[in-house]
């Protein structure tokens, strides 16, 4: 008994005397850290933003941002001409005498800003007006066109989709027919006779006719198809404060979760001229995930569809000829997962019978040319071991593709974005942009031009406008001024890289610290963490305020943000990592990478962790305590998903496949007696992303097994961090469990008094 309450007692003395060392946390560290986003705002000087080019003309506009504001700028391409796009001391003035409420000429907040063919006159919104300046007018006329009535924010629904039985009638290319829907069935009706006639015969209330049909260029055929709805499968939550009444307000929302009965399509060919239904055999399209993107060949002769099986290992194209026999063009197999969701392109080439599409069937996304008539690969266009990131457009005539790419040039960060232009046949592969840094372009009308703006997280953006031959910098446009950020004390996100749990594949981060950052104290590290397969999330382009993590490193944290293992936008090895095992997330990688980082930089505490999260980062952030509490000492977590099941079908059933025991494997729920640490979970009452009953059967499972941790449940809030305060909570949870610092109170904080001592 002595022995053990001597233990107790050196234990508790030398736990007090490391956290001594760290003597942070304090009143002034969170008036910093408050203060930042305000501190480091509007100290980026000529990093240009809403590049638009006007159509048909090698002529585009953009807003940059400079000294004590920003400024529309107008570039003519051809003439490499750059100038003010209009005279905004006479704008700032008319819009004072029309409002009624001064206006400064390097703060005009034009929303909507447009500029007319011509350049004769600038439209824009300014509140609920719209408003018109003749450029053209010595004065400057400015009129208000009309009244912008706002549109209401569109709620989310993860149920059945659209209504099936929505369109009155679809006219056929030739105008001579229509067909419409009645009693479940297929009817057409001549328009210049008005005879009708019934096509279908076997549409019932449970599996009836879509009305959304689609008809042959020749205006012979039809296709229709029979659907049977999805499962009725909602959520429910309640808004304890409204603002309109006093009582709370029930909400429910469509949300289909794993295991769910989906909608069913079986498409059907019609023959107007014979008045015949041709049916399809549907056997080979069973168990769908989904049926979509019908469309007819341009000579009438057949019409493809895709096919996403459920578990999304088998995506199909399936053409159906007129006599209604089908047969697969395209056949995409995993045994894991097929990412349709993120990484899906398919091109039918105009005038030509081949079909550009992508896949990971070399183990990297790449693009194909197949024989739309055969079903072969013609050839591969692209090959490497790097991944198209996106398909910027395809010319059929010059057979030219312009695309993204990463990871093909070696010493960059395999996660830059680079721009390409390839031949179909995969030949005369054009590197557009080469310099080191995340690209990102906006292309004229005709895509010969593009302008071009790259950085890195450390380093400033460069502007140009260069040519699409051969990417040929045609015109500086401008190159970003942080001076005046430097002047602040803000320092730049550090890129750091180790090898993940392969011991060969390089996981890449950033290590931020706060502004008085001193190598000779001691910092916890806090990790921000979203790991959801359907991409990566490092930031890559220059920013000078990483939401939280900034202001969180003020008090006297090192914060780091990584892509482990299991994340998108590498190898197909690399991504299905996360394949029927969410609860990985990286975390392994994760580890080694904090750990190899803290052996780089003493100062970094890989003893004393903490980790937050939303969404996605807010199940992998409890899955922290839960399934690594070997490593993490305390987690926030905000909305998260705790499991898989509880969660939307689509994104869940993605990288999870059908429901089996897998999923309880994974879920923070069945596996809560395992927590260890300190938790705590934030979540938003009416929030219709991730259903609000996760985060609470969370709890009640972690009370059932006796744990401990803080529920923090924010009214009226939808899917969230938890706004302004969530986040004081985050941060005085992480200074109470990591700096074992009580926080200063935030009326202190907000009212700028000093702390008594």
């Amino acid at each position: 008994m002595l022995l053990n309450r001597y233990i107790y007692h050196i234990t508790s003395l030398l736990l007090l005397l490391t956290h001594l060392g760290y003597s942070q946390g304090k009143l002034a560290d969170y008036k910093r850290a408050i203060s930042l986003d305000t501190l480091f705002r509007n100290k980026t000087y000529n990093d240009p933003y809403s590049i638009k080019w006007l159509p048909e003309q090698k002529i585009f506009w953009y807003i940059n941002p400079v000294k004590g504001g920003h400024e529309y700028m107008i570039v003519n391409a051809e003439t490499q001409n750059q100038q003010l796009a209009f005279d905004h001391e006479k704008v700032a003035e008319k819009l004072t005498e029309l409002l009624g409420r001064p206006f400064e000429a390097k703060n005009l907040d034009l929303k909507d800003f447009q500029i007319d063919a011509k350049q004769s006159a600038i439209t824009y919104t300014i509140d609920s007006a719209s408003i018109r300046t003749d450029l053209n007018s010595d004065t400057y006329a400015t009129d208000i066109a009309e009244i912008k009535v706002e549109k209401k924010r569109d709620r989310r629904y993860w149920g059945a989709g659209r209504d099936e039985t929505d369109l009155e009638f679809v006219n056929s290319p030739d105008d001579n027919w229509k067909a419409y829907i009645e009693e479940y069935n297929v009817y057409v009706e001549h328009l210049k006779t008005g005879k009708k006639t019934q096509l279908s015969y076997d549409g019932t209330a449970g599996c009836f006719y879509s009305s959304y049909i689609q008809w042959s260029p020749d205006s012979k055929k039809l296709m229709a198809y029979k659907y049977t709805p999805s499962e009725d499968s909602k959520i429910y939550f309640v808004e304890s404060s409204p603002a309109h009444q006093l009582q709370p307000v029930l909400h429910t929302r469509d949300y289909l979760k794993p295991g769910d009965m989906v909608a069913q399509k079986s498409p059907q060919l019609f023959l107007v001229d014979e008045m015949k239904h041709v049916e399809i055999d549907d056997a080979g399209i069973q168990d769908q995930f989904s049926l979509g993107s019908i469309r007819w060949k341009e000579d009438s002769k057949a019409f493809t569809f895709e096919y996403n099986q459920r578990g999304h290992q088998n995506y199909k194209v399936i053409e159906v000829d007129e006599k209604g026999v089908s047969r697969t063009l395209i056949h995409e197999h995993s045994d894991t997962f097929i990412d349709y969701s993120g990484k899906k392109f398919r091109h039918d080439v105009e005038n030509a019978k081949e079909i550009i599409w992508a896949s990971e069937r070399d183990g990297w996304n790449h693009l194909y040319l197949f024989d739309s008539e055969t079903g072969a690969v013609k050839n591969q266009i692209t090959i490497g071991e790097w991944v198209v990131r996106d398909v910027v457009h395809v010319d059929d005539e010059t057979r030219e593709i312009i695309f993204t790419a990463s990871g093909m040039n070696k010493g960059q960060d395999p996660y830059f974005i680079h721009y390409y232009k390839i031949g179909f046949d995969g030949k005369n592969l054009v590197k557009l942009t080469k310099e080191d840094g995340n690209h990102q372009a906006w292309f004229s009308e005709d895509y010969s031009m593009f302008v071009d703006k790259y950085s890195k997280i450390d380093e400033p953006s460069t502007t140009v406008l260069r040519n699409s031959k051969n990417g040929k910098i045609e015109m500086e446009l401008q190159k970003a001024d942080i001076s005046d950020l430097l002047k602040t004390g803000w320092k730049a996100p550090e890129v750091f890289t180790n090898k993940a749990r392969d011991n060969k594949t390089d996981i890449w981060g950033i290590i931020v610290r706060p502004t008085n950052f001193d190598p000779n104290k001691t910092y916890p590290v806090i990790e921000y963490i979203y790991a959801g397969p359907h991409s990566s999330f490092v930031p890559k382009d220059f920013r000078p305020y990483l939401w939280s993590m900034h202001s969180i490193a003020e008090l006297g944290f090192i914060v780091v943000q990584l892509d482990g293992m299991g994340t998108s936008n590498r190898s197909k090895a690399f991504h299905d990592v996360c394949y029927q095992n969410l609860k990985d997330a990286g975390f392994p990688d994760r580890k080694l990478w904090i750990k190899a980082a803290a052996k780089k930089y003493p100062y970094m505490d890989a003893e004393n962790v903490g980790i937050f999260g939303t969404s996605a980062g807010g199940q992998s952030s409890t899955g922290a305590l839960v399934f690594n509490s070997d490593f993490y000492d305390v987690a926030v977590s905000s909305c998260g998903c705790h499991d898989n099941r509880m969660d939307k079908i689509w994104w869940n059933e993605q990288w999870m496949g059908k429901i089996g025991p897998h999923y309880a494997a994974s879920s923070n729920v069945v596996n809560a007696h395992q927590m260890q640490g300190n938790l705590m979970l934030i979540l938003g009452e009416v929030d219709d992303n991730v259903d609000p009953a996760s985060t609470m059967q969370l709890a009640d499972a972690l009370i059932k097994a006796n744990k401990e941790f803080e529920l923090v449940v924010i009214p009226g809030y939808n899917h969230t961090s938890g706004g302004e305060y969530g986040e004081r909570k985050r941060k005085d949870f992480f200074v109470k469990h990591l700096l074992h610092v009580d926080p200063p109170t935030w009326n202190l904080i907000y009212e700028d008094k000093k702390l008594e001592k």
